[in-house]
């Protein structure tokens, strides 16, 4: 009797745990007919146009589109930059924005949205002149907040 009390506490706590996991994906929509949609966190690139799932928060994560003029950090290019992570106080989850300081210089229409959950929210640069992105360090108001657990990040070129 013991046995199968251990056993099912086991299995019901296996499920519960795998239901409260982390996990956040980041999908590449790429509408501009060439480059490759790049994901890279710490200098290691992570995607390369598939869809990427981060069990567990995905921090400083930095996305362009490489179209064989940008640096390994997104030189030269429209940079996407997220944090994907379930908040744990008020405030302390998911941010992305999009960034033009130099050395990132517009290259393509980029932009994002977050999806299940603060759908909709997000930013859109269609030119060098866009006041959704980042053109200096202190214009911390266009970075867009979610404070939703599990939120996905969708990255779109040329849209």
């Amino acid at each position: 009797m013991h046995f199968s009390f251990v056993t099912s506490f086991v299995a019901v706590a296996t499920i519960f745990g795998s239901a409260m996991a982390e996990s956040h994906t980041v999908h590449f929509n790429n509408q501009c007919g060439h480059g490759t949609p790049t994901l890279v966190q710490n200098g290691k690139i992570l995607s390369t146009g598939n869809d990427f799932v981060s069990n567990g928060p995905l921090i400083s994560a930095i996305a362009y589109l490489q179209t064989g003029s940008c640096g390994l950090d997104g030189e030269g290019c429209t940079l996407v930059e997220a944090t994907l992570k379930n908040p744990t106080t008020p405030g302390s989850g998911s941010s992305a924005d999009i960034s033009l300081i130099p050395p990132h210089t517009f290259s393509v229409t980029s932009g994002f949205v977050y999806s299940g959950g603060c759908d909709g929210v997000g930013a859109d640069c269609k030119d060098a002149n866009c006041p959704d992105a980042f053109h200096d360090p202190n214009q911390t108001g266009v970075q867009k907040a979610c404070q939703v657990d599990n939120v996905n990040l969708d990255i779109t070129f040329c849209d």
